[in-house]
């Protein structure tokens, strides 16, 4: 997530982007109606007749149960990714976007990308209840997307701009947060629908931001966003230390000679917030203490190989 946090469940917009990290779905078809999945978050054996709920695997699970109309056999399940669960990066929308193609590919489904999109979304909302899907439509469409929930609409933008990730430790779940923020906003109703219209505002410019490929504007924009971020009540203590070392290590830098120069636009938390990630525009910087996670744009989404 790069911008519209929070705002895109209210029927804002949002910006995200696909990044080089890949989750690999592979299915190997059976001749019977058994159901095997093998995966580092747990391993499974069921049956298309008898599908048996599991926490670990509840994503996977539902896509196939809201296939079964469709499926005929069965089919194993090998699920692979190049980073751990626990970082977070969307890691959930990908592996539900990857299954339901492997599935309608298996069921030979043809699908547009938004009819994967509505999919997908049915499948998050099944499990978790709620979740805006800018997520889903990144995995889907790849690259740099702008994401309106409804009327549902993505519009691919243009530039691969550098980004860094930090990991902060440990992440609280998208629901959780979001039940959070929720409880405040009873409260203060009016200055809360005040927030997330200034978070649209300054999504849309960053927007245009993309179309004028203006990385520094960019960088203003995605640290007034944070600000937002702060006032919703989704930053905390750790999260804040990083995002301010961050800008001071930068500024630091920026003051002595050129060969050390860092450019670093703008920093902000990448996702719900109370945990996760920071994200950051500009150079790759160091942070002592804290993962850093090397990443860049991939501007192709879901793919299947194979026949």
């Amino acid at each position: 997530m790069l911008m519209g946090e929070h705002a895109v469940v209210k029927g804002y917009w949002a910006i995200a982007c696909a990044v080089d990290k890949v989750i690999e779905v592979t299915l190997l078809p059976r001749n019977d109606r058994q159901v095997l999945i093998e995966s580092a978050v747990g391993n499974y054996r069921g049956s298309l007749d008898d599908l048996v709920t599991d926490t670990n695997l509840s994503f996977v699970l539902k896509a196939i149960e809201l296939q079964l109309a469709h499926l005929t056999c069965g089919f194993e399940l090998q699920i692979r990714a190049q980073f751990s669960h626990t970082l977070g990066l969307g890691s959930s929308a990908a592996v539900t976007v990857a299954t339901i193609k492997a599935l309608t590919e298996y069921s030979a489904q043809a699908l547009t990308d938004l009819e994967h999109l509505k999919l997908a979304l049915a499948v998050v909302h099944a499990v978790q209840g709620r979740g805006s899907g800018t997520d889903l439509a990144a995995s889907i469409y790849g690259g740099v997307i702008a994401y309106q929930v409804s009327p549902c609409q993505v519009i691919k933008l243009a530039g691969t701009p550098a980004l860094c990730l930090h990991y902060v430790g440990y992440k609280t779940k998208t629901p959780q947060v979001l039940a959070i923020v929720a409880k405040k906003e009873r409260r203060q109703p009016a200055l809360y629908a005040e927030i997330y219209r200034t978070m649209d505002s300054i999504t849309q410019a960053a927007i245009k931001a993309f179309e004028q490929q203006n990385w520094p504007d960019l960088g203003e924009l995605m640290n007034l966003y944070q600000g937002q971020m702060d006032s919703l009540g989704v930053n905390d203590l750790a999260l804040s230390e990083m995002i301010y070392r961050l800008r001071l290590q930068a500024s630091e830098h920026s003051s002595t000679s050129k060969a050390d120069n860092i450019k670093l636009h703008g920093v902000k938390i990448s996702g719900s917030g109370l945990g996760d990630c920071v994200i950051s525009l500009g150079d790759s910087v160091e942070l002592l203490g804290y993962q850093q996670i090397p990443i860049s744009v991939s501007t192709t989404g879901v793919v299947c190989h194979g026949s």
